[in-house]
């Protein structure tokens, strides 16, 4: 809803607009998240954060996870968009992390994702780490949710993060304690 507005207000500036599809839990249908990722491109997001299918992993239906993510990066990469897939781990076995990011490698994503921050918890360290070790050093791994100050974010990155996604950025970069870094 707030794209148009947001790429309005940032016109000038290096920041680039990105909104999610299939918020909270992905289960909106691929045709859905490609007509809202195309409809997002086409008002100014220069990113698209999806939500990995929960259901859709939690039945064993890979082929369906696979499918999904790979609609969407062709339909970003035909627009130069970069696309974040977010895998809400809290909600994920350890096993099904680990072929959530194989796939994610096959569908030639950009970036990994470790949650949405509207979860029960948000990034570990143990996940970061899990998610680099498989999707390698060509698909970025944000590291999303819990991360309040210095230290966690020096941590996240230490165990492979490329990104940080923190409500507590200028306390983060001023170095100042501002939470309890508990994740």
């Amino acid at each position: 809803y707030f794209v148009k507005s947001c790429v309005q207000l940032l016109a000038g500036s290096s920041v680039k607009v990105c909104t999610v599809v299939g918020f909270p839990l992905g289960a909106s249908t691929m045709e859905t998240k490609r007509f809202e990722s195309m409809k997002a491109v086409a008002e100014g997001a220069r990113e698209i954060d999806m939500v990995l299918n929960i259901s859709a992993v939690k039945s064993g239906n890979w082929q369906y996870a696979l499918d999904d993510m790979s609609s969407l990066a062709q339909v970003c990469h035909q627009q130069g968009v970069l696309l974040k897939v977010i895998l809400e781990n809290c909600y994920l076995t350890e096993d099904e992390k680990k072929k959530a990011c194989e796939i994610a490698v096959k569908a030639k994503v950009d970036f990994v994702k470790t949650s949405t921050g509207f979860g029960p918890s948000g990034a570990t360290i143990e996940d970061v780490k899990l998610m680099r070790s498989i999707v390698g050093n060509d698909i970025g791994v944000k590291a999303s949710g819990g991360i309040r100050n210095t230290e966690v974010a020096q941590a996240m990155i230490a165990a492979g993060a490329t990104r940080l996604g923190t409500s507590a950025s200028v306390d983060i970069v001023n170095g100042i304690n501002a939470g309890s870094g508990s994740y």
